[in-house]
């Protein structure tokens, strides 16, 4: 068995639920306390990525950096995108404003990694009316316009809902 590690970058405008994201991802739990994530927060996850039908046993290892969301800390955040591989750019479904941020959170990351993977993450989807939320991710979908952009999943780090489809997306793309 074989294990290989990537560093993934996960971020977007402050309040967007970043870190609750990754807790969710990491350790499968979720809190309503708001705690505001100052520079950045590494945390690791080893994915499984074995593929059944070769019997290719493999592991990837997530260094995830949760970088913090405020405006004053958008520069030195592009410090911190240097040799990532990947990232998930998240936006609240709740707030319009983080929405449309989106597209200059991608061109921030890919001038930085011009050949990285980026999967969105469209956030707090329970907290909007489900017939709503096919719009709003049509509305926010990169993925047709660009080669590096993978998806956008609309996600509740809340309910769990789309939370490992997101990183299993972006790891299997970086193998």
């Amino acid at each position: 068995m074989s294990t290989l590690s990537k560093k993934i970058c996960l971020f977007g405008d402050f309040g967007v639920g970043k870190t609750s994201l990754i807790r969710q991802f990491v350790e499968h739990k979720f809190s309503d306390e708001y705690l505001s994530t100052v520079g950045v927060k590494i945390s690791r996850k080893l994915v499984d990525l074995s593929q059944k039908e070769t019997k290719n046993v493999q592991t990837l290892q997530l260094l995830v950096w949760d970088i913090e969301g405020s405006n004053k800390f958008k520069a030195v955040a592009q410090n911190y995108f240097q040799g990532s591989k990947g990232a998930v750019i998240v936006g609240d479904v709740t707030q319009p404003e983080t929405l449309n941020h989106l597209q200059e959170h991608i061109q921030s990351f890919l001038a930085v990694n011009p050949k990285s993977y980026i999967v969105v993450a469209l956030n707090k989807s329970d907290m909007i009316a489900a017939e709503y939320l096919e719009n709003i991710r049509k509305m926010y979908q990169f993925s047709d316009r660009r080669a590096n952009i993978l998806d956008t999943y609309v996600t509740s780090a809340k309910t769990g809902n789309n939370v490992d489809e997101i990183f299993q997306t972006l790891a299997t793309s970086l193998i």
